[in-house]
């Protein structure tokens, strides 16, 4: 195919293989523990750790880093400390990040305006050969941690308390989950954009769960979809001539509701069919 023989294609493809996988597997976790939002909240405070590094003429991607994980860490602090409210901590975080990068932004020169935008849309086409293999290593990590710590996340994931009963260090784990969720997050602004993240890491996760049976169900047609939204939506732009990151959203999107009409459909038949049985 005529895109594949240019190199910068060849790594936007290959990047997205990569997020396709480290997306919707954090999502899941994210949407069954009700902290869908969290994406959103962490790549908002992720541009206040760009225009820091911008204000301070620092790498904007070691300052998004920093700022995130200390982030994840402090949303993680205000979730217990308002466990009846948790949606409070989110809320602060969110609007203290986005108050922080507009106030560096207005204090810097007007070229960090530009600068920014790059990060709220971000772009996969412009990925570099390092980039790449930044998000290999957090996958292949990922992925390790997966399958050591399965068990232990399921029984967090879906109950806190039987969690504390098992003898599991709930707060830690679930610092350590919010941390590496951050590093995810920051490791994919550039490419994906600080406004889309949060919903190639929930949207994937959403259709999962509409047509999974269990557990691991759930994560594997997530991850399917996260690869065929990816795919499809990276190649639609190339065509298109679109914002990579806008259509790969817009193909989740479609995705999304395909399945929830087909399950509709089906849903529907079956009772009808149960009905006409009687």
């Amino acid at each position: 195919m005529e895109m594949f023989s240019y190199e910068f294609m060849r790594r936007a493809f290959l990047a997205a293989g990569f997020i396709s996988v480290i997306a919707p597997m954090l999502g899941v976790f994210l949407v069954i523990r009700r902290q869908s939002l969290m994406a959103d909240t962490l790549s908002h405070v992720s541009l206040a750790g760009v225009a820091l590094g911008l204000f301070f003429n620092l790498s904007p991607n070691l300052t998004t880093l920093l700022v995130v994980i200390a982030a994840a860490m402090i949303l993680e602090y205000l979730r217990g400390l308002y466990s009846t409210y948790s949606e409070i901590s989110i809320a602060i975080l969110m609007s203290g990040g986005l108050a922080l990068a507009l106030v560096l932004m207005n204090l810097n020169s007007g070229s960090s305006a530009t600068s920014i935008q790059s990060y709220l849309f971000g772009s996969i086409v412009t990925i570099t050969w390092e980039q790449v293999i930044i998000l290999a290593v957090l996958f292949v990590v990922l992925i390790i941690l997966f399958f050591l710590f399965k068990r232990p996340m399921y029984v967090l994931t879906f109950d806190e308390d039987t969690a504390h009963v098992d003898g599991l260090p709930i707060r830690w784990m679930s610092m350590l989950f919010n941390v590496i969720t951050g590093v995810a997050i920051a490791v994919m602004i550039p490419i994906a954009g600080a406004l889309l993240i949060s919903a190639i890491m929930v949207l994937p996760a959403a259709a999962g769960m509409r047509i999974g049976k269990g557990f691991n169900s759930v994560i594997l047609i997530s991850t399917v979809v996260g690869l065929v939204g990816m795919m499809s939506g990276l190649a639609g732009s190339y065509y298109l001539e679109t914002p990579p990151s806008a259509t790969i959203t817009l193909a989740f999107i479609g995705i999304f509701l395909v399945i929830n009409i087909v399950r509709h459909v089906v849903t529907v038949s079956l009772r009808n069919k149960k009905l006409n049985e009687r």
